[in-house]
């Protein structure tokens, strides 16, 4: 956690005027008193974050958007809460997790067409059953209408089970290949390194910081001894203790200054390869959508087509005639026309 103090002293680093070496004599470290100033800050795993409720307020980047850039700052415990996700790792689980769910519903497709082709193997191989054959008459051609019709069927639902292959699984199966992953690999060991440079700049932050007061301790300690004449100190000793203070003071500002500078390189980054990471879940759930709606139209054509194999069916069932017949049975089958009578004695 990055503190925040204020020394009531010449010798205090919040203005670098108060940096030049002071005269023995001035001031004494030993009667400075420390000012406890409220925190602001805080700092989490090497990031630097403002209290709640301090500071200004701050606006999202993209409000009312629900984006990217605007939630995934902070890191989180993973599920066992024994270390810490970052946010950023967050995103790209997501985008792992999108490309596993595009090749499962890739495999439901698959298993769909496997379904319809078996189907349709099903369908053609009824179609030349010897069955009822033997039926005649208007109902024999119904009948051997249904049947066909089992064949027309069975080749619509074969050229579906195509159109399913080439416009709904090829597509979610080739949808970003083998580099897709490779480039997230480029994403993850670009934030990870900036987030290593600012761990790195933190850790100088804080040996700078103990350096320093170290140093401001020496310097408190030598002036009370001198004062009180507790040792053989001279006032070059003091001056070159208020100059190791000054060095550390100036040290800790330049390690500050570099953590801030690398801060603010990973938040740039952060936002724009988070907001890269939205447009290509944007796309990816665009590209489903378009080949899932996709495989509606072909259902719908698939239901149109079947319906119209239907249709001669019904038309031959509707003229359909028992009359019409026996008409055509007794013209093909009869026997003899005169009926028998009583025999005369």
């Amino acid at each position: 956690m990055m503190m925040e103090a204020s020394f009531d002293t010449e010798e205090s680093f919040d203005d670098p005027s108060c940096l030049a070496p002071q005269p023995p004599g001035a001031v004494s470290p030993a009667k400075r008193q420390i000012k406890e100033v409220k925190e602001t800050k805080t700092t989490i795993n090497c990031v630097t974050f403002p209290l709640p409720g301090e500071g200004p307020e701050q606006q999202l980047l993209k409000p009312n958007e629900w984006s990217y850039c605007d939630y995934f700052w902070t890191d989180r415990k993973d599920p066992q809460g024994t270390t810490s996700v970052a946010g950023f790792e967050v995103l790209l689980q997501k985008q792992l997790k999108g490309k596993q769910m595009q090749k499962e519903m890739a495999e439901f497709v698959h298993e769909r067409i496997k379904i319809e082709e078996e189907y349709a193997k099903n369908l053609s191989k009824l179609s030349l059953s010897t069955l009822a054959a033997q039926e005649e008459g208007t109902l024999g051609e119904a009948w051997t209408q249904l049947k066909k019709s089992l064949h027309d069927e069975a080749e619509v639902h074969l050229k579906f089970s195509n159109k399913l292959h080439s416009e709904v699984e090829k597509p979610l199966l080739t949808f970003r290949g083998d580099n897709f992953k490779k480039d997230l690999k480029k994403y993850d060991h670009h934030i990870a390194d900036l987030r290593k440079q600012l761990a790195s700049r933190y850790a100088s932050v804080e040996k700078a910081r103990k350096a320093l007061a170290d140093r401001q301790k020496d310097l408190e300690v030598k002036t009370q001894q001198l004062e009180i004449k507790l040792s053989n100190k001279t006032e070059e000793d003091i001056k070159k203790a208020r100059r190791k203070s000054t060095q550390a003071g100036d040290d800790l500002m330049r390690c500050v200054d570099l953590y801030n500078q690398t801060q603010s390189k990973w938040f740039e980054e952060m936002v724009t390869t988070s907001m890269e990471l939205e447009k290509l879940e944007v796309d990816r759930i665009e590209w489903i959508q378009q080949h899932l709606r996709q495989y509606t139209t072909l259902r719908h054509e698939t239901d149109m087509f079947n319906q119209s194999t239907v249709e001669p069916v019904d038309q031959l069932l509707q003229t359909v005639d028992p009359g019409k017949d026996r008409e055509l049975w007794v013209k093909e089958n009869k026997t003899g026309e005169v009926r028998p009578v009583d025999m005369d004695i």
